[in-house]
């Protein structure tokens, strides 16, 4: 479980490995309730499309990484 928690600090902090960024943060948080909504309505519903569910999700992780990309060059070195 510890190296879960790793992974996922190292995913949502800066260079430094310690301070949370805002960003990656909602990015993390926005993947997850996409793919919850996404399974909720499959339950639900019984309908499920994959090509609706790649294209945004797709548009999701996009964007987070441009998002990152653009911001990876005002952080602090470690």
């Amino acid at each position: 479980m510890a190296g879960f928690q790793a992974l996922i600090k190292d995913c949502v902090t800066g260079k430094d490995g310690e301070s949370y960024d805002v960003g990656r943060v909602l990015w993390v948080v926005g993947a997850l309730s996409f793919l919850g909504l996404s399974i909720y309505a499959a339950f639900k519903s019984h309908t499920f499309d994959p090509l609706s569910f790649g294209t945004g999700y797709g548009g999701i992780l996009g964007g987070g990484g441009a998002g990152i990309g653009m911001k990876a060059k005002t952080e602090p070195d470690a």
